[in-house]
């Protein structure tokens, strides 16, 4: 829909309205695309529109300026409706250089908006990027609508006055690319203006100059004649409330401390600093007034180590890492297992083996997440569906922790991790009261009694009465004393095994999307629920009959999905990986599930799963 509008000039520019838009943001890992797409999703999400996002960065820290590996990018998708995904092909494309181009330009829509910073497509950038002639000169981009603007000379003039060296002058350049994009879709720019006052209050030169190239990007589009058209995306109807934007990680950390809130006991974290989990230990940094207390380990072995021994003295304790760091806590696990402590081990997974693709996407964690480590060692993992799902997720893992006196593993990954989305901000009465049972004395203690759920008592350390044993040689039922009878050991491996398998009692029932029966049933699992669901409501809109069950209790499985498995012909299972959750339903149900698996370092496209689902159930 279109309409007309006077400008103030008194000039006529056309207003387009969408229900949805997808814009990517793409530069040199030094141009901040970063920031200017979280500042425009902050200005979408402020006018109240849904918002989804995907950053995307580059793998080395210093790779060098102006080449392919060195690009980063920022995808916004904002709508007038409920969305799950980032979007799949984008509308709009800005590319402050040709490598930022070359790496993204496939993703834009034919006849899509393409902004580019020409004065970056000199010869010798052209040359990084592999280019042999100039994409802007010679053809190959009259698909798209292009727009080549030379953003870095009208930056230099916009913050002439400024004062700041030529290098902070070339810094700003990001915010004039914001102007116009904000101008193009009708976005505020106060928001952004508020965020630099606050961010630059003590020094006052580059806020003035951020916010003069910023208003300088959005008049530029108000004033050449280039731009006649802007593109407006109503606000969305949201069920009343209060809502934040935040990633996965960020609400990771506020799940932790809601549970030890509502537990009444202190949060303690440790963690080694790795990508993408590390913003999970900044988050809790800050939480000192929630009482949370954090430390940064000097390597993964020893803040697993300090997560046992936190839970060892009564705390409520948890640990953050990726794939390569929950290979070396393994061990650690391994005790942490054996002495039935309650913990909780974050795994934000990336791409593998080994450093593999340190800043992409991926679920090929989950086989090792259940069964990586030696000997019998079961605990129970979970996975979020969503961004703001990481919160609930966290939230529950201190719950089953506390209840079973386990580790739990919390799987995420990259996808989630730095995706943003809105979340509405719960009320604290609605949050489930967590109890913990602290073991008191009372006669002779045994520290490896069980209560009915086979959770042993939480004894802390120094109280009179109840000294016991603890470490990782096997534990004598009952007394806790170092044992090697073999009937003894087989007992308490069989034991362990029967906690984790009840743990299915607290599990809620799966709730079926769709008829409870039929010809395809398509189960998912952590961030391929955007994805998955985007993809059931395209083919139901094509008059296809397809249902969706989304896992969250990966071990134990739910106790209906048996059921639920038996009542379909067809199961099909979407992964980022190879088909870790299609052979553990092979396995246990004994279906032939059919995978759909994507190992690229990206997320499912919803085009990808809607291609498969409607192959299908036309064959």
């Amino acid at each position: 829909m279109a309409s007309s509008t006077a400008t103030p000039a008194g000039s006529t520019r056309v207003i387009e309205e969408h229900e949805t838009i997808a814009v990517r943001f793409a530069g040199d890992s030094g141009d901040g695309m970063q920031l200017a797409g979280n500042q425009f999703t902050n200005a979408s999400a402020i006018f109240g529109n849904d918002i989804c996002t995907f950053p995307d960065f580059p793998a080395e820290i210093r790779a060098p300026a102006g080449t392919l590996a060195g690009v980063s990018g920022f995808q916004v998708n904002f709508s007038s409706r409920d969305i799950h995904t980032p979007g799949d092909q984008i509308q709009a494309l800005l590319a402050m250089n040709p490598a930022a181009l070359k790496t993204n330009v496939a993703d834009l829509d034919s006849g899509g908006i393409l902004i580019v910073n020409a004065d970056a497509f000199t010869q010798a950038n052209l040359n990084k990027a592999g280019y042999e002639s100039n994409p802007l000169e010679d053809g190959s981009l009259d698909g798209y609508r292009l727009f080549k603007i030379p953003i870095d000379t009208l930056n230099r003039e916009a913050v002439a006055e400024s004062g700041l060296s030529g290098r902070s002058v070339g810094r700003c350049k990001n915010f004039f690319a914001l102007g116009m994009v904000c101008w193009l879709y009708d976005r505020p720019l106060e928001p952004t203006l508020a965020w630099v006052d606050e961010k630059f209050a003590r020094n006052p030169a580059v806020a003035d100059a951020n916010k003069r190239t910023l208003r300088a990007g959005f008049d530029f589009c108000d004033t050449v004649e280039m731009f006649t058209t802007s593109y407006r995306v109503p606000k969305a109807k949201i069920a009343p409330g209060r809502y934040r934007k935040l990633t996965g990680n960020e609400a990771i950390a506020m799940g932790l401390i809601a549970a030890a809130q509502q537990a009444g006991s202190p949060l303690f974290y440790a963690s080694y600093p790795i990508t993408p989990a590390s913003d999970i230990l900044h988050e809790l940094s800050r939480r000192r007034n929630f009482g949370v207390k954090t430390f940064q380990a000097e390597d993964e072995i020893a803040a697993m180590s300090a997560v046992i021994g936190a839970a060892f003295c009564g705390a409520l304790a948890a640990t953050g890492t990726s794939g390569p760091g929950l290979d070396l806590k393994g061990e650690a696990i391994g005790l942490a297992v054996m002495t039935e402590l309650p913990m909780v081990i974050v795994n934000v997974q990336r791409g593998g083996p080994s450093t593999g693709l340190p800043t992409k996407t991926e679920q090929s964690d989950l086989l090792h997440a259940i069964y990586g480590r030696h000997g019998e060692c079961p605990l129970v993992v979970l996975a979020p569906a969503t961004s703001a799902d990481c919160f609930t997720m966290a939230f529950e893992a201190i719950r089953l922790a506390v209840r079973y006196m386990t580790p739990v593993i919390l799987l995420t990954d990259g996808y989630l991790a730095n995706g943003a989305e809105p979340w509405r901000i719960p009320d604290v009465a609605d949050l489930p009261k967590i109890q913990i049972h602290r073991a008191k004395p009372n006669g002779e203690f045994q520290p490896y009694a069980r209560d009915d759920h086979l959770a042993r008592p939480w004894a802390l350390p120094g109280t009179p009465g109840m000294e016991h044993r603890i470490g990782g040689l096997e534990k004598e039922d009952l007394t806790g004393d170092v044992c090697y009878d073999p009937q003894n050991h087989e007992k308490m491996t069989r034991l362990r095994a029967q906690k984790i398998a009840g743990v299915t009692r607290d599990i809620p029932p799966l709730e079926v999307d769709g008829p409870a029966s039929g010809e395809l049933l398509v189960v998912g699992w952590g961030s391929t629920y955007g994805a998955i669901i985007s993809a059931i409501q395209r083919c139901r809109s094509k008059g296809l009959t397809v249902s969706n069950v989304h896992i969250r209790h990966m071990n134990p499985l739910p106790a209906d999905l048996g059921d639920i498995l038996g009542r379909f012909d067809r199961v099909l299972v979407p992964e980022l990986n190879s088909g870790h959750l299609r052979m553990r339903l092979r396995a246990d149900y004994l279906i032939d599930a059919i995978g759909l698996n994507k190992i690229q370092g990206k997320p499912f496209m919803i085009s990808e799963i809607e291609q498969c689902i409607t192959e299908l159930l036309g064959s």
